[in-house]
């Protein structure tokens, strides 16, 4: 509002004269006798009168700035006595609990301010040098319990405002456009401001009241009645600021510019930049009007530590480019994948000395030092990982790209800020003042504090998840029209979220029913996000850094994993969503006729399927069949029995869409079990001998078919091998490879890649011993060393070694490097059969850090050199066994 600027920028005017002032002053030079007549006593005489002026002067811009408060109090309470009016018929817009929820405190506030400008108006009006006030300035430090009393209630009423809004037009109508009365004298009789707005004005009076009370203190004589009154009212004031501060933490994300206008910080957080061809990791700062990107000084100890602004957009000149007009982001070295998987195995090994340190009661200063090492590793993690783009442009200048590592976490930026872009916004260019000020207030406005590294966490913090994650997406409720809809999931670990499982896309539906499950690897994870989106088939609209189509969120949501349910089923404490980008896939809907087909077919099926070695119907084509069989095969996971098999399910809410969904942990102590199957007629949970005897062949046929089938289609598939299959056809997959059902080739041709390739992960997991045994193991462990011993062919033959190879030579197109496959088959292949083994280490951390770190090392050697054969192998005298 122009007159509550003018009237506050009246006010900084009056203190940079008063500066100004000083330093003329001090210009005239020291006196050199304090005696009569000296340029001394002249000073004095000048400084005294020039005191007495000013002290005038401050008085009268609180004054005019008191009048604009009361107006936006009274603008504030308005809209109250007819809201409460209908509040008692049969068509209320608000409750009167809403109500009181909303203007708590706001009437006492306006009586107490309305007396102390009634009272202080006539004084400065009738100014002279025996003026007192201290009185009335005392009285209103008295009345701050009220606000105290608004301060504790500011952030719920806020919310209640805000949910008001949302569920109520003519309330939101009534928030939007209040009428604050302009002052007497001024041309414009009112203004509107929005109820958000007028809420944050009593928090921030209190600072500038202080203020006030401080300037004045300075102006007024030691032997004025009102010196000890001020100093009174300061000193209360003070107290009641610092003993509040804590409180409003949250809420104390404003700033006044020097001109009077007032910036609320939105949001905060640590991004990574794309600047001068390098990965810069920032700390950007979202206020109402400009978004500004900073980076952290380098500061002695002891000293105030602040932020160096790095470049800031006015909201008004910022857009983001569509992706047919942005160009393509800056090259950036990529960094490699082993690189970045080694850092995992160090931070986790440090992770793991720092226990052992804390548990030995080591000195304080030897766990400082590996805990800096800690950090140093998770911060280049943190830096290097980032993949995903997010682009601004300064419709006046130049265009910034941040790497983010979650698509989450883009759409929460791009709607913030165009949440505050339909707001009436100003195109600005901020003096060299003003963008100290603001950068300087980012120190003590910021909500994140450090870098989300575990080396930052207190001891007592949750350490995370370790373990499996069962997901089923059920369905998806709310959709305005029809689209083309899928799911995915995501999981943080070591500090940032990685993509870890998607559903098919359900096409042309308002209503999509996946019914699908996922077995998602936690490794000290905290949070699952669930985004919904809709599928993009436009091949115009093409994301230039990684040329896949971008499609839209539709809705997201995150859900808190609690470490205190690790052996049940409830596994979170809390759920937020919120609402609004691909892949592939897709869930074709069955024709007309073919439903035709299908659904009485299923009908007469049914009874067959109970049994794993079902034959064909009579009369039934092959292809049909196997089609049949895995559609229903999958339909076996009934929703409504979920719930007896230890699953939780749960509905989150996303801008307005429902996503159902179930999930149960394992922790990894359980997973990590090689349970032997007691039908040793299957393949899974049999050895491996018994099955390539029963087969009469080197190669077991499950592992034969499901290679064939990757690399016939899935060597260029994204995350082959590491995107999570859908579990319930992995089941159906696994059932009829136990029943040697002749339908395999047929479901295979039909079935999800990630599907095939997590039977084949699943086979190797579930192998009563692993494959390279048990007895290898520790020569294995060994053999991390600086000289490892070589694999036998047979072996490689065995795990598939030479497709492994051949998916990480199409790494550009599939993102799998042979350390990723060594990551995801490292303890598929070399966990003992005895987890008991591990009963020395402390935690499932340690499990992870000593187990499944130098299982992905010992793989990934192997993968890098050629096998060779069993005559070398003796020759070198490594122990070894075929009777796997």
């Amino acid at each position: 509002m122009e007159e509550e600027e003018e009237a506050i920028g009246f006010l900084d005017k009056v203190l940079e004269d008063e500066d100004v002032f000083l330093l003329e002053e001090c210009e005239l030079g020291t006196p050199t006798s304090p005696g009569s007549g000296s340029p001394f006593l002249v000073a004095v005489k000048v400084e005294a009168g020039k005191g007495l002026e000013m002290r005038k002067l401050v008085l009268s811009g609180f004054l005019a700035s008191e009048e604009i408060y009361i107006n936006q109090l009274e603008a504030l309470l308005l809209p109250m006595k007819p809201l409460k009016a209908t509040a008692t018929t049969s068509q209320p817009v608000l409750t009167i609990q809403q109500i009181e929820t909303i203007f708590y405190k706001i009437q006492d506030i306006y009586e107490i301010h309305k007396e102390f400008y009634d009272n202080l108006c006539p004084k400065v009006q009738q100014w002279d040098s025996q003026v007192t006030m201290g009185h009335l300035f005392q009285k209103l430090a008295s009345q701050l319990g009220v606000y105290k009393a608004f301060v504790d209630n500011y952030k719920v009423a806020l919310e209640t405002a805000e949910k008001c809004s949302q569920s109520n037009n003519q309330f939101q109508k009534i928030s939007e456009e209040l009428k604050v009365k302009g002052p007497k004298d001024s041309k414009d009789s009112h203004t509107s401001v929005t109820m958000e707005a007028l809420l944050y004005k009593p928090i921030d009076r209190v600072t500038r009241s202080t203020l006030v009370l401080h300037d004045l203190l300075k102006h007024t004589p030691v032997d004025h009645p009102d010196y000890p009154l001020l100093q009174d009212a300061l000193r209360i004031s003070q107290n009641f600021l610092s003993s509040i501060n804590e409180d409003i933490d949250p809420r104390r994300t404003a700033v006044t510019t020097p001109k009077g206008e007032t910036r609320q910080l939105v949001k905060d957080g640590f991004l990574v930049e794309v600047s001068e061809g390098s990965r810069k990791l920032r700390h950007v700062f979202l206020f109402t009007d400009v978004l500004l990107c900073a980076k952290l000084k380098k500061t002695s100890v002891g000293k105030h530590q602040q932020y160096d602004c790095k470049w800031y957009i006015p909201l008004a000149d910022l857009v983001f480019p569509s992706p047919e007009e942005s160009e393509a982001s800056p090259h950036v070295h990529p960094f490699p994948d082993h690189e970045l998987e080694d850092m995992k195995m160090k931070i986790s090994a440090l992770k793991s000395e720092i226990q052992k340190e804390k548990a030995n009661k080591a000195q304080s200063r030897a766990i400082e030092r590996l805990k800096k090492k800690m950090f140093e590793n998770e911060f280049l993690l943190l830096l290097n990982s980032p993949t995903i783009p997010f682009r601004i442009h300064n419709r006046n200048g130049k265009s910034y790209v941040f790497l983010l590592s979650s698509d989450y976490e883009r759409s929460e930026w791009r709607e913030a800020i165009q949440k505050l872009q339909k707001k009436d916004l100003q195109a600005f260019v901020l003096s060299s003042v003003e963008l100290q000020v603001l950068t300087g207030s980012c120190f003590k406005l910021r909500t994140v504090h450090n870098i989300p590294v575990t080396s930052n966490k207190d001891d007592d913090e949750s350490p995370g998840l370790y373990g499996f994650l069962h997901v089923i997406v059920h369905s998806a409720k709310g959709f305005k029209q029809s689209a083309n809809l899928y799911c995915t999931l995501e999981v943080d670990s070591f500090g940032y979220f990685v993509s870890k499982a998607k559903t098919r896309v359900f096409r042309d539906t308002t209503e999509p029913k996946w019914d699908e499950e996922f077995e998602i690897e936690l490794e000290g994870s905290q949070s699952l996000r669930i985004l919904c989106y809709e599928k993009c088939y436009d091949k115009t609209k093409v994301n230039k850094d990684n040329n896949e189509i971008v499609d839209k969120i539709m809705g997201k949501g995150q859900i808190q994993l609690s470490p205190r349910c690790r052996c049940c089923s409830c596994l979170f404490r809390s759920c937020r969503a919120v609402g609004a980008a691909g892949m592939t896939d897709v869930l074709p809907q069955p024709d007309c006729s073919l439903k035709a087909v299908c659904e009485p077919l299923e009908r007469c099926c049914l009874d067959q399927l109970e049994e794993p070695g079902s034959k064909r119907p009579p009369n039934t084509g092959a292809r049909l069949w196997g089609r049949v069989r895995s559609k229903l095969l999958r339909q076996k996971l009934d929703p409504q029995t979920v719930e007896t098999k230890n699953w939780h399910t749960d509905v989150i809410e996303m801008n307005g869409i429902k996503v159902e969904f179930s999930m149960k942990f394992t922790s990894r102590d359980m997973s990590l079990k090689r349970t032997p199957s007691k039908k040793q007629t299957g393949v899974f949970g049999v050895k491996i001998s018994v099955v390539t005897k029963r087969e009469r062949s080197k190669v077991p046929y499950i592992v034969r078919q499901c290679v064939e089938e990757v690399e016939k289609r899935g060597i260029e598939e994204v995350g082959i091998y590491r995107i999570s299959g859908v579990a319930t056809d992995i089941q159906a997959l696994k059932a009829v490879f136990d029943a040697n059902n002749k339908d395999i080739l047929l479901m295979l041709s039909d079935m999800d890649i990630n599907a095939i390739a997590g039977t084949l992960k699943l086979y190797f997991r579930e192998l009563p011993e692993p494959l390279l045994t048990d007895r290898l193991y520790p020569a294995f462990m060994e053999g991390i060393g600086p000289k490892p011993q070589p694999i036998p062919k047979q072996f490689g033959k065995r795990c598939g070694e030479d497709t492994e190879v051949e998916v990480a030579e199409k790494e550009p197109i599939n993102k799998m490097s042979l350390h990723n496959l060594a990551t995801v088959f490292g303890p598929t292949l070399l966990r003992p059969s005895e987890v008991e083994s591990k009963a020395h280490l402390t935690s499932a951390a340690d499990i992870w850090s000593h187990d499944v770190m130098a299982q992905v090392q010992v793989l990934l050697y192997y993968l890098q050199h050629p096998p060779i054969s069993f005559a070398e192998l003796k020759r070198n005298t490594l122990y070894f066994s075929t009777d796997v």
